[in-house]
């Protein structure tokens, strides 16, 4: 220890405990460092103040602008004071002037000023070469204008000497150039060539007037004495071309400047015009600025586009002028690209030039912002290429617009339009968000359940008034089909309204029924005041409150409805609790519903009190009391018909012709749900068939690989291929499927199937043909094994893809049952017979990411088009669902040449093009029917989000995309013939709502419509024949009455036979008559030769009766046969027919149901009735079947 002491050395002194608080120690170690130190001399600092800074140097300008202004009107001055003596010519004059005293001085003082301003400046920008500097023009004119008047101080004798002073108008237009470029500097204003431009253009005119008046006036002098007014006077009229000639100049100094001016005016001008014209057409393609107090004043919002096409522009001008109050609106279109001549020719037209500004700018540029006034703007909307060749990328530039407009303008909303779902997560900050992919494959797969989903969820996003047609339209069904397009979504408080003010402390079914009965508007979902959430049919138990917010479907919302007092209505008798007796009906003034149409809708709620009094027990819905008497025989009616649907009329006895039958009445007040039909959540494959289905079902299964190995569950997908999916409720396979099993045209070790026959589906296919696995595809599969859809009922799912799809996408759909895919292309015949096209039902046809993009527009569809038309020729029965790029290519589909009443429709549709209309195509038969779709129809929702900010939401609902608690989805039923007795649409509206609490929105109707036979349909058939000699397949297959496409006339008796069926009719006539000369001179032949020429005439002969139909049909069993399918069920002679489908959205009371009328329902959410399932359950036995609505058939088609 004491040698480790002795080793320690002492502290210097400076580190010494005294200084450490003294702070000391610090002032010998610590260096400052001085920084910029170049800008601290005297020549940095001027150079700071007269250039560099913004705000003096726009201050030294301004000053010096005033010098040279001051200058001139000095001189001017001095001309008006100065008087020459009138004589003889006398050159002194042009030499010497009179220049007082005083004002000699004041020049001299200015001159001075200017000229060392001029010097300084020449001192602060030299840079190493003074002739740069001393070369210059404006340096140039301050000498010839300074310096002469230095010289009269020294020489006072000089005082008089003539200085043209009057060139300093050229510094002042020098300086007034500089002194706007730092004004657009200093307040930081967006720079505007074209502003400069002008003032340049009319400062070199003035300063040419002022040259030439000074210098004419001034030779002159020793001519006709011309005053500046006189000069003036002659200036004007000799530049304007007209040249009266009574001012003239005498000597020819002042006509050499003359000349020299008139030269001058002809170079410099043009010039200068020039560069105006061009930047004016500059600014045409740019659109200049959008002003500050227009900003300010007015309300505009901004469309952000990549490319603008005509199509997009007119769909987002109709539809966003659509609504009244946005009449007042300005639309600022920030477009990258150069402005289309299309467009530009659109914008000509006076209806949208005094509402729409065009700027060519960049969203990612804030002096482009700043252009459109963005921050002052009410919405901003970004749309997304889809016509770019890499939709990513097209995802990304959107991406970064919208984070660009968020960062200039936090308080602006957003509007977003995205492609890929993958990427939604990006924009989740804006207002509202519109995934292309998501939406898209959501309306396709409903489509295949609810045929013409897509046409309904158009026809409810797009503004009409149900003018479309006019009068043009000689149909009914257009007449019927327009009126009901024009009803959209609408929103009210309920206590602010008149529709459903007087159901408050109702029930929902209750409150949509009657106000669909009184006022013909249809009541969907309804938003309490405490929540965001919109809640479709929330069902029968929900009881109406003074702050929901009602949602309902109309032609018109109720604020700009009138109301017209109509007749008295009967009492509700049998209503159950409702007291208030005879009241006043209050029509709609725009559905215009007749009085007896509304009476024939209520008066069917007779109720046979004595049955009902005997048979009900306690405890049961009151609801549930109809015809008891009929009890028995219906129950046992439909156990026989379990798989028809339970709307059937009931048995009746022989005053069944007189009496029309009874629907129970619509509860104000439901205690609890007390009927089976809304118990969804079991399974209803195993429910309805009692303990005999489900051994069967289970008999069933056991037969197939996949029942064997997995148990199917309800439960939420466990994984998502991308971000911002809405977790929903589906049908699962308790363990995954292997990958190797997913692809159904392939054997692995788990299964030998390699076609779709081979799995032995009970239901018929669906097939979706895309060119790869997109996350999008996720949005098919959910809707469609929704937890909601009877088991029994699903459909298997094939997924046509052009490429194997990567890992994680079959990841995400292994685990949902009978979801598969093949690699093929739907222009490959084999593909599609591999992937089991004889076993669908349905066929979707996705747009090519691949082939948008196309040299011509509209030829983007060229090969979707002809692809699904040789598919509907080779498999007439399939149902194809075929989404396009382009809405007005979809005339081509199914197309008929020389079909006159396509031909019809075409003049229709150019007719609403004239005016128009935002709906020029809903006349279109694959429209109308819902067999075809462009997702360009979706644009209109992001638009109509901006007035109505709940469509999104609702929409999401509709497709399946959102499932939130306790609301309702999208169904259909098909109208059978046993459903025939409820009549019109309003006894349905009554039968639904009090059985299953389901709410009707619209039908979607078929019909048999007489068409004009098409002149390509044509052809030609001659006698049955049957060659019942070959033991093969015969080639020729025909399918009971249906032996050719169309028709089976003789062509005598056509008159629209085309050229091919004529030449086909002379074959025939000549292989008829070389089979009866065969046959003549082979009768002495020998009897195996005889046979072999009889046998291949009747084969030629056969081969020339053959109709397009079977040649068709021939080919596709060739195919099959060499792929190793069976040919077996195979009927390719089916006929559609002439048949048009059509949508009626919100139909009235009265509209007569018709059959295989398919209506659209929303369905309440079962797990919201899950608690009651017992009681269901208990008093089910004793339920009326009047109200056992069974959703075997009703669920779905």
């Amino acid at each position: 220890m004491v040698e480790l002491e002795k080793e320690v050395l002492p502290l210097p002194p400076r580190y010494r405990f005294r200084d450490l608080l003294l702070g000391d120690w610090q002032t010998d170690d610590r260096v400052q460092v001085e920084f910029y130190v170049n800008e601290n001399t005297f020549k940095e600092r001027l150079k700071l103040f007269f250039i560099k800074n913004q705000r003096s140097s726009l201050r030294v300008r301004m000053f010096n602008f005033s010098l040279k202004v001051l200058s001139c009107l000095l001189y001017i001055v001095r001309v008006l004071l100065d008087n020459p003596q009138d004589g003889r010519q006398d050159w002194k004059l042009i030499i010497w002037v009179d220049r007082p005293l005083p004002l000699w001085a004041l020049q001299v003082l200015v001159v001075f000023i200017s000229f060392s301003e001029t010097m300084l400046l020449v001192y602060l920008s030299y840079k190493g070469n003074v002739w740069e500097q001393v070369l210059r023009v404006p340096f140039i004119l301050e000498m010839i204008s300074a310096i002469p008047f230095m010289i009269t101080v020294i020489l006072p004798s000089f005082r008089n000497l003539f200085i043209p002073v009057f060139l300093n108008c050229w510094l002042a237009k020098h300086a007034l150039e500089n002194m706007i470029n730092d004004l657009h500097r200093a307040i930081q204003r967006t720079h505007s060539a074209m502003f400069n431009q002008v003032v340049i253009l009319i400062s070199t005119l003035v300063c040419l007037m002022f040259t030439c008046i000074c210098g004419i006036q001034h030779l002159e002098r020793a001519g006709n004495n011309l005053t500046l007014f006189d000069s003036l006077y002659f200036c004007v009229v000799t530049f304007s071309t007209v040249g009266f000639g009574d001012v003239t100049p005498q000597i020819w100094p002042s006509q050499l400047l003359v000349v020299i001016m008139i030269f001058v005016a002809l170079i410099v001008l043009p010039i200068q015009f020039e560069q105006l014209a061009f930047l004016w057409m500059e600014r045409q393609k740019s659109g200049g600025n959008y002003s500050r107090y227009r900003a300010q004043t007015e309300k505009h919002v901004v469309l952000c586009v990549s490319f603008l096409k005509i199509d997009l522009l007119m769909d987002f001008l109709n539809e966003f002028f659509a609504h009244p109050r946005l009449q007042d609106y300005y639309v600022v279109i920030l477009c990258p690209a150069e402005m289309d001549v299309q467009v530009r020719r659109v914008l000509h037209v006076p209806l949208w030039a005094q509402r729409v500004i065009y700027l060519q700018g960049s969203a990612l540029k804030d002096q482009d912002l700043m252009r459109a006034k963005m921050d002052d703007a009410e919405a901003c909307f970004i749309l997304s290429n889809r016509f770019e060749v890499d939709r990513i990328a097209a995802d990304h530039q959107t991406i970064l617009r919208a984070w660009a407009v968020k960062d200039f303008a936090p308080n602006c909303p957003l509007y977003v339009q995205i492609l890929k779902p993958e990427n939604k997560f990006h924009v989740k900050f804006a207002d509202h968000v519109v995934c292309e992919e998501e939406f898209k494959y959501a309306m396709l797969a409903l489509n295949c359940v609810c045929p013409g989903t897509s046409t309904l969820i158009t026809l409810l996003i797009h503004s009409s008034r149900g003018q479309e047609g006019g009068a043009c339209s000689a149909d009914q069904w257009h007449r019927t089909y327009r009126r009901c397009s024009a009803n959209e979504v609408h929103h009210i408080r309920l206590e602010e309204s008149k529709f459903f003010g007087e159901y408050q402390g109702k029930s929902f079914t209750f409150a949509s029924f009657h106000a669909h009965k009184k006022y013909g508007v249809c009541l969907i979902g309804i938003r309490r005041l405490d929540t965001t959430n919109i809640l479709l049919n929330p069902g029968p138990c929900h009881i109406m409150g003074a702050s929901d917010t009602c949602y309902y479907i109309n032609i018109s919302k109720e604020e700009n409805s009138a109301f017209v007092r109509g007749h008295s209505e009967p009492s509700w008798g049998g209503t159950g609790g409702n007291t208030r007796g005879v009241h006043q009906t209050i029509y709609h003034g725009l559905t215009r519903l007749p009085v007896h149409s509304i009476i024939a809708s209520m008066g069917t709620v007779a109720i046979d009190l004595q049955d009902s009094s005997d048979s009900s027990p306690e405890g049961q819905d009151p609801g549930s009391t109809v015809l008891g008497s009929r009890r028995e025989s219906r129950s046992s009616s439909r156990t026989e018909m379990s798989g028809t649907n339970t709307l059937a009329l009931p048995a009746m006895g022989e005053s069944a012709e007189e009496r029309r039958h009874s629907i129970a009445p619509v509860l104000e007040l439901v205690d609890g749900v007390n009927n089976p039909a809304f118990d969804l959540l079991g399974d209803q494959s195993e429910d309805e068939g009692g303990e005999e289905g489900k051994e069967d079902s289970d008999r069933d299964e056991s037969a197939h690989w996949w029942g064997r190995h997995c148990e199917w569950v309800k439960g939420y997908p466990l994984n998502s291929p991308y971000i911002g999916s809405s977790p929903a409720l589906c049908h699962l396979l308790q363990e995954k499927m292997p990958f190797c099993c997913l692809r159904m045209d392939k054997a692995c070790h788990h299964t030998s199937f390699e076609d779709a026959r081979s799995y032995g589906f009970k239901n018929k296919l669906i097939i979706v043909s895309a060119e790869s696995a997109g996350n999008g595809l996720y949005n098919f599969i959910v809707p469609l094994r929704a937890y909601y859809r009877p088991r029994k009922e699903l459909n298997p799912i094939v997924l046509l893809l052009e490429s194997v799809p990567e890992a994680d996408f079959l990841e995400a759909i292994c685990w949902f049952p009978m979801v598969f895919y093949t690699v093929g292309s739907i222009d490959n015949l084999d593909s599609l017979l591999r992937c089991g096209v004889t076993f669908a039902d349905t066929m979707v046809v996705v747009d090519k990411e691949s082939s948008m993009i196309a040299e011509e527009d509209y030829m983007a569809d060229a090969k979707t088009i002809v692809n699904v038309q040789t598919l509907f020729r080779l498999f007439p029965a399939l149902s194809i669902i075929t989404e396009l790029t382009h809405p007005a290519n979809m005339r081509f589909m199914q197309f008929k040449v020389k079909d006159h009443y396509s031909l019809a429709l075409s003049k229709l549709e150019k007719k609403e093009r004239e005016k128009g209309s935002n709906l020029v195509f809903m006349f279109r038969l694959p429209f109308s029917a819902g067999k075809v779709f462009s997702v360009s129809m979706l644009d209109t929702l992001l638009y109509q989000s901006f007035v109505k900010d709940y469509m999104i939401s609702i929409t999401r609902l509709l497709l399946g995309l959102d499932s939130m608690p306790g609301s309702g989805f999208l169904c259909a039923m098909k109208i059978t013939e046993d459903d025939l007795w409820i009549r019109t649409y309003g006894r349905l509206y009554q039968k639904l709502c009090c059985s299953t609490g389901d709410i009707p929105i619209g039908i979607y109707r078929t019909e048999a419509q007489k068409l004009p036979v098409s002149e390509s349909k044509v052809s030609i058939t001659v006698e049955d024949y049957e060659d019942t000699r070959e033991p093969r397949e015969p080639l020729l297959s025909r399918s009971g009455a249906h032996r050719n496409s169309t028709s089976s006339e003789p062509v005598s008796t056509s008159s629209h036979s085309s050229d091919h069926p004529l030449l086909r009719r002379k074959s025939m006539q000549w292989a008829r008559r070389l089979s009866r000369k065969g046959g003549r001179g082979s009768s002495g032949a020998k009897g195996g030769a005889g046979s072999a020429a009889e046998r291949i005439n009747q084969q030629r002969l056969t081969l020339f009766r053959r109709s397009e139909r079977q040649e068709l049909n021939a080919l596709v069993k060739t195919r099959m046969k060499h792929l190793g399918l069976s040919s077996t069920g195979f009927n390719g002679m089916t006929d559609q027919g002439n048949r048009l489908s059509y949508i009626l959205i919100n139909p009235s009371p009265d509209t007569r149901l018709e059959l295989h009328d398919v209506v659209y329902l929303i369905r309440p959410d079962p797990l919201s009735l899950v608690p009651n399932q017992g009681n269901s359950r208990k008093c089910s036995a004793g339920i009326s079947e009047s109200h056992r609505f069974d959703t075997q058939d009703s669920t779905h088609l």
